[in-house]
């Protein structure tokens, strides 16, 4: 079973249809038992650093996510809830990546938002995807370069297009609207 965490965010149902396309069956809770007896979770989001955090605290959701151990994909502001702190609110996150999510410098558009690729790519999530194959980004806050890794972009500045740690897998871009690139990466993710 595949769940896809339920919280303050938004998205979540396009994540749905995205493995429904792919030929998966998931579940969207927000039910610890069920998060943490699912073969893959998801943590999809779009929305604002703060108020989501508070919410899983809320519902002591941040507890049950740092103790998964099945393989877990955060997408765009799961990525930035997993890291340690976000600029974002000034917002204390989960920590499972110890690193900082930063506001990009306003010399260019913000958010960023299109198509961009991967300059850099390693790992299971990038199987069968090259650098010249584009992916969805809409955002206006980043998660800094650190020793978690696994592919970069650069808009203003180079940034973790996509980090992994252990079971915790994270993309900056949404695979769910990233056309056939994307659904790869999800079809990736879900063999793990």
């Amino acid at each position: 079973m595949i769940a896809i965490l339920k919280y303050s965010a938004g998205n979540i149902k396009s994540v749905q249809n995205a493995l429904t396309r792919l030929g998966y069956k998931s579940i969207i809770t927000e039910n610890p038992s069920e998060l943490l007896n699912a073969d893959k979770v998801i943590f999809p989001g779009v929305g604002e650093a703060s108020s989501a955090i508070h919410y899983l605290k809320e519902r002591g959701l941040d507890k049950t996510i740092i103790s998964l151990k099945q393989p877990v994909l955060g997408i765009c502001l799961g990525l930035h809830l997993m890291c340690r702190f976000s600029e974002e609110g000034g917002t204390k996150c989960l920590g499972i990546f110890d690193t900082d999510v930063r506001l990009f410098p306003p010399v260019d558009k913000i958010p960023h938002m299109g198509w961009n690729n991967c300059l850099t790519m390693k790992g299971d999530l990038f199987r069968d995807v090259t650098v010249d194959d584009d992916l969805y980004y809409v955002h206006s806050y980043y998660a800094e370069i650190s020793s978690y890794t696994v592919a970069t972009c650069d808009y203003i500045i180079p940034f973790s297009a996509a980090m992994q740690k252990g079971n915790f897998y994270a993309t900056q871009f949404h695979p769910e609207k990233s056309a056939e690139t994307g659904e790869k990466i999800l079809k990736n993710f879900l063999e793990l």
